[in-house]
């Protein structure tokens, strides 16, 4: 198969496509997705520069998130996934897009089913390409952890990101307010710094800033009063390094309240363009412009 592979830390121009042997036989609950598209993401190039390392058990190529089509099965798959002429023939799922550590710069990859998600309704498998790792980032640091509720506010910085135009419509779908910019209830960052002490600013009571990167840096000096006299709660996390089992509950929690609502069309996938796999490097030159609105996608 071909992958996109990182020769050395550095620059869009260290991505190349090069042939490498199929992934390995398939472990407990494990299936082999044959990539139609795969999401860039900003985790992608800081893990291209040698600031993020993929987890010892990840993929050593790049690629958060891929949508594809099942080709084998590993022991103990659930019988919803399935493979061939038997998909055909029951209500199997063949048709897919999948969370992952890594592995989606590559024209083949194991998933844990865990992970799996169906192609919702309406949306092409290409598309579908674009939604695990921004459903199960918003979903899980804004929904799951920080509680927004419907009448509640939400600030989100980087509108325009691929995880910025999907929370936008989920929390508009759910009745909450979006860009107000002060007593906010909720505000999602991926900045870091140089925004901490506006987001401390901007909170209500019971505020609670949720970071999920730190584009701006990681380095800033904050007036904790606020904190304290607002009840205001900091939280950050990261979604590639959570177990399987925390993983596979964000992604049935997704399935479940997020997934209706793509289905219905109230929630969109946002597309800005598609590259071929070989050209890589041109989709993290155009990321790193932070110029596009919406999801950057990689076609093997």
């Amino acid at each position: 198969m071909r992958a996109a592979v990182i020769t050395r830390a550095g620059g869009p121009e260290v991505l190349e496509a090069q042939e490498f042997e199929d992934p390995p036989a398939l472990g407990e609950g494990e299936v082999l997705v044959e990539i139609a598209a795969a999401g860039v993401n900003r985790a992608d190039t800081l893990q291209r520069q040698g600031l993020y390392p993929p987890p010892a058990d990840a993929s050593p190529y790049l690629g958060l998130e891929c949508s594809g089509t099942i080709v084998a099965l590993g022991p103990n798959v659930p019988s919803r996934w399935s493979v061939g002429e038997k998909a055909k023939h029951c209500c199997c799922l063949l048709q897919v897009c999948a969370l992952l550590s890594g592995g989606g710069y590559a024209e083949k990859v194991v998933v844990p089913s865990g992970q799996l998600l169906p192609v919702p309704e309406g949306v092409s498998l290409t598309d579908a390409a674009g939604l695990p790792e921004v459903a199960c980032t918003v979903w899980s640091t804004v929904f799951m952890i920080s509680h927004l509720s419907p009448g509640e506010s939400f600030l989100i910085h980087g509108g325009s990101s691929g995880i910025g135009t999907f929370a936008i419509q989920i929390a508009k779908h759910l009745g909450i307010k979006v860009f107000v910019t002060a007593g906010v209830d909720v505000i999602l960052d991926n900045i870091g710094g140089p925004y901490l002490q506006r987001n401390l600013n901007s909170l209500g009571v019971d505020g609670r800033l949720f970071i999920i990167g730190f584009q701006g840096g990681v380095v800033a000096e904050v007036n904790l009063q606020a904190v304290l006299v607002r009840r205001l709660t900091i939280q950050a996390a990261g979604l590639r390094g959570r177990s399987l089992a925390n993983k596979a509950q964000i992604v049935s929690e997704v399935e479940k309240n997020v997934w209706p609502a793509i289905a219905s069309g109230k929630v969109k996938p946002v597309i800005y363009k598609t590259f071929p796999l070989a050209e890589a490097a041109e989709a993290h030159k155009l990321m790193e412009t932070s110029s596009h609105i919406g999801k950057i996608l990689l076609i093997p």
